[in-house]
C-alpha cells in the first residue's frame, strides 16, 4: 500500500514537471478553452480548482497567518534594508525581461514589460494560475505584434531556461553545507551564493556548449529515478530529450545564447539577494548551505500548482527552513514576510500597471505614423 501510494506521489511529481516545462500545451489548451462554447466545462474546472485551493490553503493557514501578521513589526525594517530589497526585486524583473526579449526579438521592450507584468500578477492570484498567467502574456505579446509561432517558441524555451535553474540550484546548494553550523555573518551567505550562481552560470555554459556534462547528467538522474520508483513504468531515452531541450534553446537564442544564460543567472541571484536583505534587516546570523536551501526549497513550493503562486506553501517551507537554518523562530516569519512582500504581493498591483500600460502601448502602435516626422 505504501509503495503504490509513493508511486502515485512520484507519478503526480513527474507529471507536474512535464506540465510546468510544456507551455506549448498550456498555451494550446488556453485557446481551446477561449474558443469553446461551453460554460459549464469551464464552471467545472474553475470549481474543481479553487476546491482544491480552498483546502490546500486551509492546511497551511497557521503558517500563512503568521507570516502575514508580522505586518505589525514592520517598523523594525530599517528603510535602507526596504529599498534594498525593492532594488534587488527590480534587477530579478529586468533580467527576466531582458531574456524574454532576446527569445521574441526583434521586439520592442515596452510590450514584454507589460505583458510579464499581467501575465504574472494573473499567475500569482488564480487557481492553476500558471498556465493562464502564461497564456494571458502570450495573447498580449500576439496583440503587440508578435507571432504567434514566435511568442509561443519564446515563452516555451524562457519557461525551460529559468525552471532548469530552479532545478540545478538545490544540488549545488549541498555541498555548502559543509562550511558549517549557524552564526555565520550574512557576507560570508552572501559570497557563498555569488560563489554558487557562478558555478550554476559555468555549468550552464558547458551543458549549452556540448553534449557531454548534458548526456552523462541525463543518465544519472534516468538511472536514479528508475531505481527508486522500481514499480513505474522504466524512464527511458532522457539524455537525448535534455539534447534536445537544449538544441532548441540554442536556436531560439542563437550567438545571444550567453547573454540569455546570464539573464537567467541573475533572475534568480537578485531574488536570492531579496531573501538576504530580509535576513539583514531582522540581524539574522544564519548557516550559509541552509539559507541557500532554503531558497532553493521556496522556488520549489512556489511551482505547487495547489494555490496560486504557492500561497501558503511557501511561507511555511521558507519559515521552516530559515528556522533551521538558525533563524530564530520570530525573526524567520517576519523575515519571510520581507521577502514574499516584494517577490509575491507587490507584483499583484503591478499586474494591473502592467494591463493599463499595454493599452497605450498597443494604441502606440496602432497610430499611424506622421508623414511629416523625420526619419528615425
Amino acid at each position: 500500500m505504501s509503495e503504490h501510494h509513493h508511486d502515485h506521489l512520484g507519478d503526480r511529481l513527474e507529471r507536474a514537471i512535464g506540465e510546468h516545462v510544456d507551455v506549448e500545451r498550456e498555451l494550446a489548451h488556453a485557446e481551446r478553452e477561449e474558443s469553446d462554447p461551453s460554460q459549464r466545462r469551464r464552471l467545472m474546472q474553475t470549481g474543481v480548482w479553487l476546491g482544491v485551493t480552498g483546502i490546500s490553503l486551509y492546511l497551511v493557514a497557521p503558517s500563512l497567518l503568521d507570516v502575514l501578521a508580522s505586518w505589525r513589526d514592520v517598523r523594525r525594517f530599517e528603510p535602507l534594508w526596504l529599498l534594498a530589497m525593492l532594488a534587488l526585486q527590480g534587477a530579478s524583473l529586468a533580467c527576466l525581461w531582458f531574456l524574454q526579449r532576446l527569445a521574441l526579438r526583434p521586439v520592442a521592450l515596452a510590450p514584454v514589460i507589460t505583458s510579464q507584468l499581467a501575465g504574472n500578477a494573473l499567475a500569482k492570484i488564480a487557481p492553476g494560475g500558471g498556465a493562464l498567467g502564461a497564456a494571458l502574456q502570450y495573447r498580449m505579446l500576439v496583440q503587440a505584434g508578435v507571432a504567434r509561432e514566435k511568442a509561443v517558441g519564446g515563452l516555451t524555451v524562457v519557461n525551460l531556461l529559468t525552471f532548469a535553474m530552479v532545478l540545478a540550484l538545490p544540488v549545488l546548494a549541498l555541498p555548502t553545507l559543509l562550511r558549517g553550523g549557524v552564526d555565520q555573518n550574512l557576507v560570508e551567505v552572501a559570497l557563498i551564493g555569488i560563489a554558487v550562481f557562478v558555478v550554476l552560470a559555468a555549468l550552464g555554459a558547458v551543458s549549452l556548449a556540448g553534449d557531454g556534462l548534458l548526456t552523462w547528467v541525463g543518465r544519472t538522474v534516468q538511472r536514479i529515478r528508475n531505481r527508486l520508483r522500481r514499480g513505474a513504468p522504466q524512464l527511458t531515452g532522457l539524455p537525448a530529450r535534455l539534447l534536445r531541450e537544449r538544441d532548441r534553446i540554442l536556436a531560439t537564442f542563437g550567438p545571444r545564447w550567453k547573454r540569455a544564460l546570464g539573464s537567467t543567472v541573475g533572475r534568480w541571484a537578485f531574488d536570492f539577494g531579496t531573501l538576504l536583505a530580509a535576513l539583514a534587516s531582522v540581524s539574522a546570523s544564519p548557516s550559509p548551505g541552509l539559507v541557500l536551501l532554503a531558497f532553493c526549497a521556496a522556488q520549489v513550493l512556489a511551482q505547487i500548482p495547489l494555490t496560486p503562486g504557492g500561497l501558503g506553501f511557501v511561507e511555511a517551507g521558507l519559515t521552516g527552513m530559515l528556522t533551521l537554518a538558525g533563524v530564530s523562530p520570530g525573526d524567520a516569519v517576519l523575515a519571510t514576510f520581507a521577502y514574499r512582500l516584494f517577490s509575491y504581493w507587490l507584483p499583484l498591483p503591478l499586474g494591473l500597471v502592467g494591463a493599463l500600460g499595454h493599452r497605450r502601448v498597443i494604441a502606440k502602435l496602432d497610430r499611424p505614423a506622421d508623414p511629416s516626422a523625420p526619419p528615425r
